[in-house]
């Protein structure tokens, strides 16, 4: 059993003990310390508003319930979504101007996992010190319920998917026309949950006429391993050829990573979902990028092409989030295949990234693979170094940042150092002895040399 408190939110696997996996007491304890932050943070509001929705998990009835309830007894009324993405959660929180969020979803984990996800009234994620306070606040049991004539109401919006959607037509380079000209043949993974109740109204609402769906029943038995990385996605790979499509996309159980696949069968990319999709708003409407630290430098040379400026957040999506609002990005996100667009809302959303990028595929007169050449060619490396837990990781990281002081070294999370044509990140695990190795070259063979080059240092730095 596992149970992850991150300020982020409560994340774990379903049954066990209370304390070590996400047990039904453990979720009442986190929804209850959520709602007195909430209510804290309200400024004296006599009633407050909360929006729920969730995945197609298994155990998503049962959490659901519970949080409801609880929040309910908090003296708190909610906005229940029930089956909703992540990105079409965030939204409902500022068009209902509730005054926080919860998103049932564990993401790309399997499905014995499930997590409460906290949202502000911005229907963006708590930052730091917001989710330290909610986790003193469970910690501490400082939440009390309503009496019985201060008790929540429950108002259940069942077709918040279409407001959704119609937010995304609305958008300025957002073609419906030109995608339904252009006659694609789309075929999508809609990893057995809420992306299979959402994504055919999306593409009937683009003017997308052939689609084939594979994996759309949201029961939550995910039909493969549910993180959309090129080594569980063969069943589309094979079904693009099959079918003869045009584009491929894949989301993950809550909709908010996107993966494209070329016609041919090949993976697109996730790390380059961003990039191109940042190259056609460019075009559009030049402007500042922001991606974190461990994702490709193609998004730095497509936004300096431009004529724009890229910036490096550390990782996490409240992170980008931030940086974004610094430098007023036009676009940003995460290279697992997270787009955040500012003009729909600062959370990632697979539905606009499939918006954009078909209006992009229809424009361009150019297949998938065509579109995809012509970005600049990166391969990353992803390794790991397990060190004794007597050994001062932060001291490590400082030693290899003073070990290359001539280079330029970033070292707002952890410790990044970019080369002329490659880079490498270096990041500590929170929970265990772990010094994680992002490098990224021109080839996957020099990739591969960099990141044995620094793992090799890191030993010698540490001693083993």
């Amino acid at each position: 059993m596992t149970l992850i408190k991150s300020i982020s939110g409560i994340r774990g696997t379903i049954g066990g003990r209370p304390g070590e996996g996400l047990s039904p007491l453990d979720v009442v304890k986190y929804t209850a310390a959520y709602g007195a932050w909430a209510k804290e943070n309200a400024q004296g509001k006599e009633k407050i508003k909360i929006v729920v929705g969730r995945d197609a998990r298994i155990s998503g009835p049962m959490v659901s319930q519970l949080v409801i309830a609880t929040l309910v007894g908090s003296g708190i009324d909610v906005v229940h979504l029930g089956l909703a993405t992540t990105p079409t959660t965030e939204m409902a929180v500022t068009d209902y101007k509730a005054d926080g969020g919860l998103i049932l979803t564990a993401s790309h984990n399997p499905k014995q996992w499930n997590a409460l996800k906290l949202l502000d009234s911005n229907g963006e994620f708590l930052n730091g010190v917001e989710g330290e306070k909610v986790l003193a606040l469970a910690e501490n049991g400082q939440f009390t319920f309503a009496q019985v004539d201060q008790l929540g109401k429950v108002t259940e919006i069942t077709d918040y998917d279409d407001a959704h959607i119609q937010h995304i037509l609305k958008l300025k380079w957002v073609d419906v026309d030109a995608i339904r000209k252009a006659n694609l043949k789309v075929v999508f993974d809609g990893i057995n949950s809420v992306g299979g109740i959402i994504l055919p109204k999306l593409f009937k609402a683009l003017g997308v006429e052939q689609v084939v769906a594979l994996n759309a029943e949201a029961t939550g038995n995910f039909a493969h391993t549910p993180e959309p990385l090129p080594e569980n996605l063969t069943q589309i790979s094979r079904a693009m050829v099959q079918h003869k499509a045009h584009v491929g996309f894949v989301v993950d159980p809550d909709v908010d990573r996107l993966a494209i696949v070329n016609e041919d069968g090949t993976m697109f990319g996730e790390e380059y979902t961003l990039v191109a999709i940042a190259d056609y708003l460019l075009s559009k409407t030049p402007g500042n990028t922001v991606s974190n630290l461990s994702s490709t430098r193609a998004l730095r040379d497509v936004t300096e092409k431009h004529g724009g400026t890229y910036s490096a957040a550390a990782v996490g999506e409240v992170n980008v989030v931030t940086q974004m609002k610094n430098v007023h990005a036009v676009i940003g996100g995460e290279g697992n295949g997270g787009i955040i667009y500012p003009e729909l809302h600062y959370g990632r959303d697979a539905l606009v990234g499939i918006a954009l990028f078909l209006t992009q595929l229809a424009m361009s007169g150019k297949t998938c693979k065509q579109l995809r050449a012509t970005y600049p060619e990166y391969f990353i490396s992803k390794n790991k170094i397990e060190l004794t837990p007597d050994i001062d990781v932060d001291a490590v990281l400082v030693q290899m940042k003073q070990k290359y002081t001539h280079e330029k070294v970033n070292d707002i999370d952890g410790v990044k150092i970019d080369f002329a044509t490659e880079w490498v990140h270096l990041r500590k695990s929170n929970t265990e002895p772990i010094i994680r190795i992002y490098a990224e070259s021109k080839t996957e063979e020099k990739a591969a040399q960099l990141a044995e080059k620094i793992i090799g240092e890191i030993k010698e730095v540490a001693k083993i």
